[in-house]
This record gives C-alpha cells, sequence and structure tokens, in this order.
C-alpha cells in the first residue's frame, strides 16, 4: 500500500529531517520508490540530499504556479521537491480558502510514481504542518526523553484532531518516536514511561525502536550521505532499520 508519511514535531532539534532522510533511505534500500519533500524553511533535508540550487522549489507548487512533478528533481539520494527560505513566510503567502489542501492535491497526479513520499515538517504548527497532516496517511512523531518533548505533543494533538475533524478523517497517528534516546539515565527511563502514557492517551503508541544518540548521524549528513551508506553498522543504521521493520509489521 502506497504510505505519505510527514514527519512531524513543532518542537525543533527532535530529529525530523534525519529520519525523514533516514526512513527514505531504507525504503529506497528495499527497492521502493521514494519521493522526499522538504517543507521545512531551514532546508536541512535538501542540503543533506545534495539539492541542486536555483531550481523550483515546493513554494512554487503550493503557491499552484507550478505542477509538483516539475519541481522533482533527481539527487544521489533520491527524489525530492526541494525547501525554499520563504516557506517561513508561508502562513501569509497561502492564505486562500482551501489552503489546507494545497498540498494533497499538488501531489494527487504523482502518486502512482512512487510507493511512499516523505514529507519533513518544520518546528511549528502552522499552515505547512496542517498541508501535511492533510495530505499523509501516517504521522510519525519524533521526539527526545524530555520534559519539553512530553509537553509539545500535547499540543501536536490538538492540531492533529483538528485536521482529522476538517481535513483528513483517515489520517493515522502510527507512533512517536524517541530519538537520541540513552537508557542510561534515570530520567530518560522515567519520562519514556511518561512518554508511553501520553501516547496511549492520543490513541498511538510509542515505538519500541527507539533511535539511539550516535555521532555516524552528524557524520553523514556532513558528508551528505544516508546513515546506511555512510556507517551500516553504527547504531543509529541498526536503530533505523528495526523501525522500518516495525512499520511493516504494522502494516500488514
Amino acid at each position: 500500500m502506497k504510505q505519505i508519511i510527514a514527519i512531524t514535531n513543532q518542537k525543533g532539534g527532535v530529529g525530523k529531517s534525519t529520519t525523514a532522510q533516514a526512513l527514505g533511505a531504507g525504503y529506497r534500500q528495499r527497492g521502493f520508490s521514494v519521493l522526499f519533500i522538504d517543507l521545512d524553511a531551514q532546508g536541512n533535508l535538501s542540503y543533506t540530499l545534495g539539492a541542486s540550487a536555483g531550481g523550483y522549489t515546493i513554494l512554487e507548487v503550493l503557491s499552484k504556479e507550478i505542477k509538483a512533478s516539475q519541481a522533482i528533481q533527481g539527487t544521489p539520494s533520491g527524489d525530492l521537491i526541494a525547501y525554499s527560505p520563504a516557506l517561513s513566510g508561508a502562513d501569509l503567502l497561502l492564505g486562500q480558502t482551501g489552503k489546507e489542501y494545497r498540498l494533497r492535491e499538488a501531489i494527487q497526479p504523482i502518486l502512482d510514481k512512487y510507493d511512499y513520499i516523505i514529507l519533513d515538517t518544520p518546528p511549528a504548527l502552522g499552515i505547512l504542518t496542517v498541508n501535511a497532516l492533510t495530505a499523509c496517511t501516517w504521522a510519525i512523531i519524533p521526539a527526545q526523553a524530555d520534559t519539553y518533548s512530553l509537553q509539545g505533543i500535547g499540543q501536536l494533538y490538538s492540531t492533529i484532531e483538528a485536521v482529522r475533524r476538517y481535513c483528513n478523517p483517515s489520517l493515522v497517528i502510527r507512533g512517536i518516536l524517541l530519538t537520541r534516546h540513552s537508557n542510561r539515565t534515570i530520567l530518560s527511563r522515567d519520562i519514556a514511561e511518561l512518554m508511553e502514557k501520553a501516547a496511549k492517551e492520543i490513541g498511538t503508541t510509542l515505538f519500541t525502536t527507539t533511535i539511539r544518540q550516535n555521532i555516524a548521524v552528524k557524520e553523514a549528513q556532513s558528508y551528505r550521505q544516508d546513515i546506511f551508506s555512510y556507517a551500516p553498522k553504527s547504531n543509529a543504521a541498526i536503530d533505523y532499520r528495526d523501525l522500518i521493520e516495525e512499520l511493516e509489521e504494522g502494516n500488514e
């Protein structure tokens, strides 16, 4: 079954772009066709994938200046619709009626080309995140085992529920993913337990897989490589493979 996966959390620094890249790379290794869409004005995913400068971006697509197919660029790591720095003003730029559906409508003609479309979202609960949640079939919430992440999940869930009610009733939260995780500290273990409770309260689960803190992730990004190509035996590569296995088991 084709899936459109939004990697979302309004809190920054929780590994959204890292998770988006790793998931896409992992699915490509399994022989699936993947399209990345970078909705974050910081452009971390576009940079790491080696996007070419000066091409069309997702902003022109959302503004209906061009079709999504015209914005797709091939990179060594897969197909990509790149970010634009001007996405930071998207809430003002995309103000017309039906603005929540721009992304869903734009990608409709290209759905048959891809098995997975991975959406990297900004650290904000604005129109771009709402567009991603309206367009996607699954949402994955990366979070760290800290109090701020726990607090932010409740705010994100309110947005998800509003999107379900008005825009995308079939949206599924596949789970909360603990990133940069360490089981060595009592605080991390305690907050992980609270995170599991929070997941149940919002009708989802805390993934069994956690992504361990691993310097290989930053090294791979600096070389613009995915974690599987750069360090296939690293903890992060092992963990992201396990995450994909967990996702596929739950999709059967």
